[in-house]
């Protein structure tokens, strides 16, 4: 059984459906690439896709841990090659990590280890640099 459908709409726009819990999202090509930029480009949800790995595996850890996350956030930004084949030269991740209290040195960085270890990451071609910065905080 297939993990996701995915439908062409039309005018570069597809729709893709989660099977098991129905969840579905849109895709338009950007508008630097022929298309409205009305929601997110596949390109973006590999950024998106990145980041949401990284922290949920961070995530895993922190649990396990008994390490309180709730709150951390991220800002991405994607960078496309200027030159062909059109494809993603470089995600940069800004992470935001909350902690409800402070945490040792070692507990940060063996939480950053594990964000390099997400699938995502591990499964992205070399050639597409991940840089990625921690900014730790307490709530």
């Amino acid at each position: 059984m297939p993990t996701i459908t995915t439908e062409y709409l039309g005018d570069l726009r597809t729709r893709a459906m989660h099977v098991q819990s129905a969840t579905q999202l849109l895709t338009d090509a950007p508008t630097d690439n022929q298309g409205k930029g009305e929601a997110f480009s596949p390109t973006d949800l590999v950024a998106g896709a990145l980041g949401s790995c990284m922290m949920t595996i961070m995530g895993i850890v922190a649990r396990r841990d008994a390490i309180d996350l709730i709150g951390s956030s991220m800002e991405i930004t994607k960078i496309m090659t200027s030159e062909a084949p059109r494809r993603i030269h470089r995600i940069e991740l800004l992470m935001t990590m909350r902690t409800a209290q402070p945490i040792a040195e070692s507990d940060k960085q063996k939480l950053e280890r594990a964000a390099y270890t997400c699938p995502v990451a591990l499964s992205l071609h070399p050639d597409i640099e991940q840089a990625v910065v921690f900014s730790w905080e307490v709530a």
